[in-house]
C-alpha cells in the first residue's frame, strides 16, 4: 500500500542520519546515498532486510544509539543457531506500551478489567509486553507467565480475571481443563487476547465457546517491538496495524514486488519511530493481505487479514505445495472433526507418505467414514490424498506455548 505523506516524511527524515547512527545500515546500504531517496518508488528500490542479516549483527550490532541509551534487550524465539538480539531505548519501551494499550482499547478492555497474562517472560517479548500495555491502560495485571495450569485456574477464579492473554494452544488447554473440572460457573472471563501462532476457525470456535469469550488476534514480532503492533477491532476480524509506528507493505514472496491491495503476499515492515534498532523493509515471512476499504469502527489504521501462514511453513509432498492454513481449512470443512490435528510426513520405499491425525468424537464405522471424507476433501482442495487417522478428543498433545503440528521426517 502507498505511504501516507506523514509516513514518507518520517522515513526520509530518519534516512538523513541512519547510516551515521547505525553501523548495521552503513554496511547494509553501502554504495547507496539514502539522501537520494525522495519518493515511495525510490524507497521500494532499497534492498530488503531479513532475519539472516540481523543474526550477523549479534550481539549488539543492530544498535543505532550509544550503548548508554539501551535500557533493555529482547531476543526472538523459535529458531536455532545464532539468536537475534534487539536493543530497546526508554522511548522504545514507552512506545511499545502505548501501542499495546491501544490494542487493549480496540478489544474493549477497560481499566476495570483484570488481565491474566500467561505468555512467557524474559528474553521473549510476550509476557512483559502484555503487562506493560495493561499497566499503561490502567487495568489490573495478573502476571502468572506460562505453565502451572492448576495455579492458573485457581488464580483465574480467585482474582475473577476478565481477560485472558495466551497462545491459542494454551487457551485451548485451559478451556478443556475448565470444562473437564466443571468450573465454568466460577470463571469470569469475557475476552481473550490471543497471539504468537496462527489458529484455524474450528480452534477459534472451540476456545470462544468453551471459555465464553470474545476473541482478538494480536500481531507483532520481536524484531518490531514485539506483540502489540496491531489487533483486530470489535467490528471486524482483520487486524489494524498501527501506521504511526510501522509502515506496512505486502509483496510477492518470490519477486519482492508489491502486490495489489486484497491479494495475499508477504508482510514487510519498516519502523517509523524505533530508536534502538530501526528496521527498513524487514521481511517477516508472514503471509496475509491488506483488507481494502475503511473499517466500520472508523479507525484510520490499515488492516491485514488473519495470518494464513509463513513462507517458510510450506511443505511439498508428492509434488504438491501446501501450507498449514490449507490443512486447517480441510479440517474445518470436514464434518465430525475437532480442531486439533497433527501431520507426519515420511519417506518409505521411495515414496512420500503423509498421515493426517485428527481428533474426533466418532467411533467405529462412523470414524472410518470421517477419515475417508477427510481424504476426499483433502484431495479436492489441495491436490493429493493423505492417510487420515482419527483419534479420540484429547489424544493429540497440548502445549503451554506454541503447538507444533507438522513433522517432516524425510530429512
Amino acid at each position: 500500500m502507498d505511504m501516507t505523506p506523514q509516513q514518507l516524511t518520517t522515513v526520509l527524515a530518519s534516512f538523513q542520519t541512519l547510516k551515521e547512527r547505525s553501523p548495521f545500515y552503513a554496511k547494509k546500504f553501502e554504495g547507496i546515498d539514502l539522501r537520494d531517496v525522495k519518493t515511495l518508488e525510490d524507497f521500494r528500490k532499497l534492498p530488503f532486510t531479513d532475519k539472516g542479516d540481523l543474526r550477523e549483527a549479534y550481539p549488539l550490532g543492530l544498535a543505532a544509539v550509544p550503548e548508554e541509551k539501551i535500557v533493555r534487550i529482547h531476543s526472538s524465539s523459535g529458531t536455532t543457531g545464532t539468536p537475534v538480539i534487539i536493543p530497546y531505548t526508554k522511548k522504545d519501551i514507552e512506545d511499545w506500551a502505548i501501542q499495546f494499550a491501544r490494542c487493549y482499547q480496540y478489544a474493549g478492555v477497560t481499566p476495570r478489567d483484570r488481565v491474566q497474562i500467561t505468555p512467557g517472560y524474559g528474553l521473549w517479548t510476550a509476557g512483559i509486553g502484555f503487562q506493560a500495555g495493561v499497566e499503561r491502560l490502567g487495568a489490573m495485571a495478573v502476571p502468572l507467565g506460562p505453565g502451572n495450569t492448576d495455579k492458573q485456574l485457581q488464580m483465574m477464579m480467585d482474582m475473577k480475571s476478565t481477560v485472558l492473554c495466551a497462545t491459542s494452544s494454551y487457551a485451548l488447554l485451559l478451556a478443556e481443563e475448565i470444562e473437564r473440572r466443571g468450573i465454568g460457573d466460577k470463571i469470569c472471563l469475557r475476552k481473550g487476547i490471543i497471539g504468537s501462532e496462527r489458529w484455524g476457525e474450528k480452534m477459534r470456535a472451540r476456545i470462544a465457546g468453551e471459555l465464553g469469550v470474545e476473541l482478538y488476534d494480536i500481531y507483532g514480532l520481536t524484531e518490531v517491538y514485539g506483540p502489540g503492533i496491531g489487533i483486530n477491532c470489535r467490528a471486524d476480524s482483520a487486524m489494524h496495524i498501527w501506521s504511526d509506528y510501522v509502515y506496512l507493505e505486502i509483496v510477492d514472496p518470490k519477486t519482492g514486488e508489491p502486490v495489489p491491495d486484497g491479494q495475499t503476499g508477504e508482510i514487510v515492515l519498516t519502523t517509523l519511530q524505533k530508536e534502538g534498532a530501526p528496521l527498513v523493509r524487514f521481511r517477516t515471512h508472514d503471509l496475509s493481505r491488506i483488507v481494502p476499504g475503511p473499517c466500520e469502527c472508523g479507525s484510520p489504521h490499515p488492516r491485514i487479514d488473519i495470518i494464513t501462514g509463513r513462507t517458510d511453513d510450506m511443505v511439498k509432498v508428492k509434488g504438491v505445495n501446501m501450507f498449514p492454513a490449507q490443512i486447517e481449512e480441510v479440517i474445518a470443512f470436514t464434518d465430525g472433526t475437532s480442531s486439533e490435528y497433527q501431520v507426519m510426513i515420511d519417506h518409505m520405499m521411495g515414496h512420500d507418505i503423509m498421515t493426517v491425525f485428527f481428533e474426533t468424537e466418532a467411533t467405529g464405522e462412523d470414524r472410518e467414514a470421517v477419515e475417508r471424507n477427510l481424504e476426499a476433501i483433502f484431495k479436492a482442495k489441495i491436490g493429493m490424498t493423505p492417510i487420515a487417522k482419527g483419534v479420540p478428543v484429547g489424544d493429540l498433545p497440548r502445549s503451554e506455548k506454541k503447538t507444533r503440528r507438522i513433522f517432516d521426517n524425510r530429512y
